[in-house]
Formats: structure tokens, C-alpha cells, sequence
């Protein structure tokens, strides 16, 4: 029992508890737009696709050193110059992130004690940034446990939710018809799902058990993707047409308020957690890998997510649309040419990579 539990079920729930964060909340609203037939196709897609590709960088990741994170393996396999590439989409992936954490954290703030959110997300913004300066790791250790919090309180609302659900919101016709739309659940999917980054420390976990690692990313990429689904069901099912971008938000009108309060309070949390822990990381990453001075790197770490927000990025779904379409596509465009340098087989990677760089485009010309 001892080493089930060390085999597979910690590396699977630092995997999945990872995958797990705030991009899942923007699914239902995505799916009462584009319509539940459609997002279902497009879930059940992406969801083989992002653990085919967590499957074959796993592969990738037992076939090279130890101690290496994405950037690393970049090198390794495709040279210094797409290093460079990988670092940079990294950290302006990471900053958009942060923003998600922001904009998210101030909109349960706003519902929980009312207000303008985007006043709640300059003074979250402030409190954060703070945080992120002093380099606080304690926030980023009980950020586990943060989630799990939000996941019991989740789980709170599925019990009350079940029962309330109507049968009829499901054959809803989709809100929007532009076809800009059709096109939303990509990128969203991708950016709630991808996990990639914490791959080669579940390798590292699985010391004398590496051979277990592909199992184990499979495993531990389905489960979240089973609760995604799972929650698009339920809130569209309660909330029908009115469900907002930020799904818990909306349930207030359907559901007990005490029941929403604590998962909004839990999900005040999380982002807490989630963006000091992203923040600090981004910061150290900015001084050790470019050498910049402490409080420039925390600076820019800092002040880019407020510039974003000031210049009118409000709307987290389209962010994350445009993360996981850009940022997180050019590294599954990294991924399979390490696949392809490591024996994979022409005939599934090209039609990948130009789904890849397709996706790329249409978040670039509708969403920018």
C-alpha cells in the first residue's frame, strides 16, 4: 500500500492538483456560447491531444538528464537559440497567468462584498505585489492545500447543484454565432489542461519507478479533464443562458448563497496562492536566468500584470483563449519537434504542427 500510495497516488495529485487552477472556471460560459454539443467535441479532442502530448514529453523526459525544466529540454534537443524563444514565452505566459489570477480574484472579491471589480483588483493587486517583493514560499506551500479547500467547496456545490439542474439548458442553441466564437474553446481547453511544466518534477518524484512516468501523466491529465467536464455540466445545467465568464460568480441566483460564499472564499484563496507562488517563480526565473537586479525583475514581474489591466484587459476568458492558443501552442510545437528529434514518426507530427500553427494565427488575428 506504501508504494501505491508513493507511485501513484502523490505523483498523480501533484499533477492533477497542478492542472487544476482558475482556467476551468471560464468552460461553462465557452460552452453557452459555442453550445454544449459543440464543446463537448472540442473537450473530447483536446483532451487526446494534450495527453498525447504530456504522454510523448514524458517519453522525452525519460530519455534525458535529470534536472532540466522546459526551457532546458528546448536546449538540449533544438539548440541555444530556441531556448531563448522558450524562456521569453514562458515568462509573457507567466505574466498573463498572473493577470488571470488578478481578474479573476477581484471578481469573487466584488461578488462576495459588492463594488467595482476593477477597484478590487487595483487593491488585490497592491496587497499581491507586496507579497511577491518580500518572496513569501510559505504562501506557495500551502497552496496545495488551498486547492483542495476549493475543491471540497466545489464539491458542496455539486451536491446542492445536482438537484437543481434543468434537463432543458442543455439543447440551448449557442448564445453567439459569430464565427470568432466557434473557435474560443481552443485555446481555453488547452491553457486549462496543460501541464506540461510539472512533468519533469513527477519524474523526479518517481525515482526508482521512472518506468511508471507515462502511466502516471495519462492518469493524472484525465482526471481533471473527467472534473472539467463534470463542472461544465453541472453549472450550465443550474445557470442555463445566465451563466458568467467566472462560473461560481453566476450560481449565486440558483443556489444557497452561504454554500457560493465559501466557494468564492476558497477561490480568493486560491488565486492568492496561485499568484504569489507565479509571481515569485517568474521573479527568481528572471534573475537567475537573465541576471536582472532583485527588485527590477520584481518590478517588471509586478508591474506588467497592472499595465495589462490598466490598458483594458479585463476579460479573463479571452486571456486565457490567447495563453493557451499562443504561448502554450509554441510548446507543443516545441514538444513535437523534440519528438520528432527523438524518433517520432513524421506522419503525426506535421498535422500537429500546422493544428498548432493554425491555432496560433486565429488567436493572433481575432483575439489581439
Amino acid at each position: 500500500m506504501k508504494d501505491f500510495f508513493k507511485n501513484y497516488v502523490y505523483p498523480i495529485s501533484i499533477l492533477s492538483g497542478s492542472i487544476i487552477g482558475v482556467g476551468f472556471l471560464s468552460l461553462p460560459y465557452i460552452a453557452v456560447q459555442v453550445g454544449i454539443g459543440w464543446m463537448v467535441l472540442y473537450f473530447v479532442c483536446l483532451t487526446a491531444l494534450v495527453v498525447f502530448l504530456h504522454s510523448i514529453f514524458a517519453t522525452i523526459a525519460l530519455k534525458t538528464p535529470d534536472f532540466k525544466r522546459f526551457p532546458g529540454f528546448v536546449e538540449f534537443y533544438l539548440g541555444k537559440r530556441l531556448k531563448i524563444v522558450a524562456l521569453v514565452m514562458t515568462m509573457f505566459g507567466s505574466i498573463g497567468v498572473l493577470l488571470i489570477y488578478l481578474l479573476v480574484g477581484s471578481q469573487f472579491l466584488a461578488s462576495m462584498f459588492g463594488g467595482e471589480p476593477w477597484l478590487w483588483a487595483i487593491g488585490y493587486f497592491l496587497v499581491l505585489s507586496l507579497v511577491v517583493g518580500f518572496g513569501v514560499r510559505l504562501v506557495s506551500k500551502i497552496e496545495f492545500w488551498a486547492l483542495v479547500l476549493l475543491l471540497v467547496s466545489l464539491v458542496l456545490v455539486f451536491v446542492q447543484g445536482f438537484f437543481t439542474i434543468n434537463l432543458s439548458h442543455f439543447s440551448l442553441p449557442p448564445v453567439s454565432h459569430d464565427p470568432k466564437t466557434l473557435f474560443l474553446p481552443y485555446g481555453a481547453i488547452i491553457f486549462s489542461l496543460c501541464g506540461v511544466g510539472l512533468i519533469p518534477d513527477v519524474e523526479e518524484l518517481l525515482s526508482g519507478k521512472k518506468r511508471l512516468l507515462r502511466r502516471v501523466v495519462v492518469i493524472g491529465t484525465l482526471i481533471p479533464a473527467l472534473f472539467y467536464l463534470l463542472f461544465i455540466f453541472l453549472v450550465v445545467g443550474i445557470s442555463g443562458s445566465a451563466t458568467t465568464e467566472s462560473a461560481l460568480v453566476g450560481l449565486k441566483l440558483f443556489l444557497n448563497p452561504g454554500i457560493v460564499s465559501i466557494a468564492l472564499c476558497m477561490g480568493v484563496i486560491t488565486t492568492f496562492t496561485g499568484f504569489v507562488s507565479q509571481g515569485v517563480l517568474l521573479k527568481e526565473s528572471l534573475v537567475y536566468d537573465l541576471g536582472m537586479k532583485k527588485w527590477v525583475a520584481w518590478l517588471i514581474t509586478c508591474a506588467c500584470p497592472l499595465l495589462l489591466l490598466l490598458m483594458g484587459v479585463t476579460s479573463f476568458i479571452p486571456l486565457i483563449a490567447f495563453i493557451g492558443g499562443v504561448f502554450l501552442g509554441i510548446n507543443g510545437i516545441f514538444i513535437l519537434l523534440m519528438y520528432q528529434k527523438t524518433g517520432g514518426k513524421a506522419i503525426v507530427v506535421y498535422p500537429l504542427l500546422v493544428m498548432f500553427f493554425v491555432g496560433m494565427i486565429y488567436e493572433l488575428i481575432f483575439l489581439t
